[in-house]
This record gives structure tokens, sequence and C-alpha cells, in this order.
């Protein structure tokens, strides 16, 4: 079912190739297993293309995307077992190791902490003990499902080289699983996760998610017309207590953009080159779509007619990608406007009649 010359293309968008740089890495040898997808990267290469179709088919239809993200590195026996202590909340959730034990005491949790930062006592530095990941999936997936995804995918990517300990939590409307990866493997080699293999890991995840029935996917933002990431839960929350009046003080973040938005609106600033850069990206990604939207229609196959009239209508919902000043420039304005009927319908209340104030002078 290949649609032509311009599959490799469309492949590309979709599932995009990294290309990390190995001079001056600190770890030449990983980035170079990375490159070459050997090593303990070898499981995870991309694919056929013929599996471009099923790919554009979920992001058309906007399936839920999989978030995979570390959250810290741990330095030291103390550090980790806070750490340990928090996602297992002092004992009231259980945490998995590797091999399936479940662990609830306090004393096995801060005996594994110090197990892991025991082979680096010698270094004249704190050296980072483990790596601490969350893997999150949107309200409504079944919580277990997430967990045995988590694991799959931590057997896949790590294997036996690196210990790791899971931890389900399901204490908001995200269920997800914290994975703490311990630095050192067996054979010397370190655990530092980069960008190429956060995103090797939402595959795996999603993969792992789609074999038990869960539809999601694992493409870039920017594949899908967003320019925007994700705020952290600590500034969601935040912004959500400015909402509901619990604080008046706006975020630093909030405000250093709000003042960028306003300096480029005015003209006294230029956008960053990054906006340039995502809108440029996004309008090769819609120009690519198009493409692919006509060889569907020419194949005759109801099925890509259909996939090439759901293409075109998500594209007609993004005509453009919008990037953080964006968002700002348009919450502004509406901010503005909303303010302006609250006191459009105030003067209306204190002069119900419509007219202006009564003459008093005789």
């Amino acid at each position: 079912m290949a649609i032509g010359e311009r599959e490799d293309e469309l492949w590309g968008v979709l599932k995009p190739t990294f290309r990390p740089r190995v001079s001056g890495d600190p770890n030449i040898k990983y980035a170079k297993h990375l490159l070459k997808q050997t090593g303990q990267f070898k499981s995870v290469a991309h694919v056929g293309h013929a599996d471009s179709r099923a790919v554009l088919a979920r992001v058309v239809r906007k399936a839920p995307e999989v978030l995979v993200k570390v959250t810290g590195r741990k330095k030291g026996a103390d550090h980790l077992g806070a750490h340990l202590s928090y996602i297992g909340r002092n004992g009231e959730i259980a945490i998995e190791t590797r091999d399936g034990e479940i662990i609830t005491e306090k004393g096995g949790v801060q005996q594994i902490a110090q197990e892991w930062s025991d082979p680096l006592y010698w270094r004249q530095r704190a050296t980072v003990s483990a790596v601490s990941m969350v893997f999150s999936m949107p309200e409504g997936t079944n919580p277990e499902t997430v967990r045995q995804a988590v694991r799959e995918t931590a057997e896949r990517m790590l294997g036996d080289n690196h210990d790791y300990l899971m931890a389900l939590h399901t204490d908001t409307p995200r269920p997800h699983v914290h994975l703490t990866v311990q630095a050192e493997g067996l054979d010397g080699e370190r655990f530092d996760p980069r960008r190429e293999d956060l995103f090797n890991f939402r595959e795996a995840f999603a993969e792992a998610l789609r074999s038990r029935g869960v539809e999601c996917e694992a493409t870039p933002r920017w594949t899908r017309g967003q320019g925007r990431a994700g705020t952290s839960m600590a500034l969601a929350q935040m912004r959500e207590k400015i909402r509901q009046g619990a604080s008046r003080q706006p975020t630093e973040a909030d405000l250093r953009q709000a003042r960028e938005a306003l300096a480029i609106a005015s003209g006294k600033a230029e956008s960053p080159p990054f906006v340039a850069r995502a809108k440029e990206r996004w309008e090769k990604t819609r120009q690519e779509y198009e493409k692919a939207a006509d060889g569907f229609d020419r194949t005759g196959d109801p099925r890509d007619q259909a996939l090439a009239r759901e293409l075109r209508a998500f594209l007609k919902d993004r005509p453009t990608i919008e990037t953080v000043p964006d968002r700002v420039l348009k919450d502004a304005v509406e901010r503005v406007r909303h303010a302006r009927e609250q006191q459009q319908e105030g003067q209306g209340k204190s002069n119900p009649s419509g007219h202006g104030p009564p003459d008093r002078t005789r």
C-alpha cells in the first residue's frame, strides 16, 4: 500500500531520526551506539515505513500522546532515599523491583539507596546514583495497563544492565509510574538519557500500550501542529490558584512571557528564532501531509480516501503552529475582552433604563 516516492519523506516527518554529535561527547561509546542503533539501542530501531499510515491515522484522529520525562538525578544515598520514600509515600504505595519483588518497608528502600550509592563513594565529587523518570497517560487509561507497559518498556530499554524500581501512582487524574533507574550499569556504562533516548523510550512505551489495546502515539509536538510544550505540575497548580482567586501573585514565568509577548506585539522586539523555526518546520510538515493526502486519493482505496479527508480536516484546523508568544498574546486579548464585557454589564445594571443620569436641576 505504498504511496509512491513520498513515503520516505512522510515517515521522516512522523518519526524523525536523530543524529547526535559524537565529537566532544563525554561518553563516546554511548553516543556511537545511539547513532548506529547498536548495543542497548539495537532493539529500539524504527519500525518499517509500512506503518506510516497507521501513525498518520492516529495523529489526525488525535490519539493520546504518551508522556515520558526525566524528573531528576539523585546524588548520594540520602538524596536517593528521600526520593524513594516520596514515590513510595513512606510505605503507603508499593515499590516494585526489577525482579518483581514488592517493597513497602522504609528499611528496604533505604538499603537499596545505600547499595546503589556505595559503588560511587570513591569519587571525589557528588555523583548521580539514580535517574528518576515518569511515564504518564491521560485520564481514563487503566492504571494497571500503564504499569504493565512501563515494566515492558524498562525490560526492553534497560535489559539486565541497569537495576530499577517502579511505583504506580493513581492520586491524580492521570495514572503515572515513577521509574527510578540505577545510574551505574553492570558493565560500567552510565545511564544518562538525552533527548534521543527519551524519544526511544516514548516509542517503546507507546508500542507496549498499543499491544494492550490502548490507542496512543509518540510523535514530536510539531508533527501534530503544536508549538508549545506542556507546563510543569507545579506551574499548573500555581496558575489554578490564581484563576480561583486563592492567589493574586502572578508567576514569574507568566510575567516574563507577558513582557516578551507585549514587546513583540508593539514592535519593540522580534520573535525569538525558535518561533520562526517552528513555523517554518510546520509549513514543511503541512506540505508533506498535503502531498500524502493527494497520494491517498490516487490509490482508489476507500480507506485511503477516508484518511485523506481526515488529514485535510486536520490541516484546516491548524493553518499555523501556535507558539508560546502566540498563546500569551491570545490569552491577553481574551482577558481584555472579558474585562470590557464585565465593565459594560456592570454599567448596565447600575442604570437599567439605559438612559443617562436624571437631571436634578430645576
